[in-house]
């Protein structure tokens, strides 16, 4: 669903390759600042069966001629016509998550620079809850196995040079979607003065995919559900309770020392203005 990662030293490729196996082109987070020999390989906080179970969760994707995938096809025809357009471009942008660029999807809401150096729990924070949430979406993914709108409808993605990979990656639930939530809905909850904010960043981020021509609506919407079943879950797990408290005291510190942050705000802002008007 975005960008090839680039290679990951040593243990640290074989542990996120199969903690992102459900968001196939999701790329693995990576810190290049430093040498990663030095530290252990990132992991979720959730395993095993305290990961959502996908298949469970996630009814059928619409049936073929149905109501619902007549909505899903004219979304589709409403997000294709954006190609070419500052949407479209932040829909690319969106489409990375590899770290440490990753870590910063949601800095213009949040109103702070999120990296390693300045905000290490909430680095963590983020990078740890990607690797759940896209591991909710496998069962459903690989039970499914459901066409993307680009190989349906013929049109170019945002990120051509993944259109091989996603091709033996199912649509339905969308991963992207499922993290980007994800991400909302923690940030929200370190930082409710900015809620609303970090929320429609999450429905944006999700939209993107749509834009995208990589997701259907009801990609995102079930994305979206796993994305709010993985945070519920991560609530019960004593290391992401205590970087929780520890990234709400990081956010604080940072915003009184009103560091740059390393993204261009306003024109996100204007791109993302150009929304989906049945994508709601």
């Amino acid at each position: 669903m975005s960008r090839s990662p680039f290679p990951l030293r040593l243990g640290a490729a074989s542990v996120l390759a199969a903690a992102l196996a459900a968001c196939a082109s999701t790329p693995a987070p990576v810190d290049r600042g430093h040498d990663a020999s030095a530290e252990p390989a990132p992991t979720g906080y959730l395993q095993g069966a305290a990961i959502p179970d996908s298949q469970a969760l996630s009814p059928p994707p619409p049936a073929p001629g149905s109501a619902w995938a007549a909505l899903d096809e004219a979304i589709a025809r409403q997000a294709t016509a954006l190609r070419g357009s500052a949407r479209f471009a932040q829909a690319s942008a969106d489409a990375d998550l590899r770290f440490p660029a990753g870590a910063g999807q949601f800095s213009c809401a949040l109103g702070i620079a999120v990296d390693s150096g300045h905000t290490p729990a909430l680095y963590r924070l983020l990078q740890r809850s990607l690797i759940d949430a896209s591991a909710a979406t496998r069962a459903a993914k690989n039970h499914y196995r459901r066409p993307r709108p680009f190989m349906v409808n013929g049109e170019p993605t945002c990120t051509p040079d993944d259109e091989p990979h996603l091709r033996g990656s199912g649509s339905y639930p969308s991963g992207h979607t499922a993290i980007g939530w994800a991400w909302a809905l923690i940030l929200s909850e370190i930082a409710p003065e900015r809620a609303t904010a970090l929320l429609e960043r999450g429905r944006n981020y999700g939209h993107s995919r749509l834009v995208c021509n990589v997701h259907w609506y009801s990609d995102v919407q079930q994305g979206q559900a796993l994305g709010a079943a993985t945070v519920a879950r991560l609530h019960d797990n004593a290391g992401f309770v205590t970087d929780l408290a520890a990234a709400r005291q990081e956010i604080a510190t940072a915003r009184a020392q009103a560091l740059p942050i390393p993204r261009d705000c306003a024109a996100e802002a204007a791109a993302l203005a150009t929304g989906l008007p049945d994508a709601r």
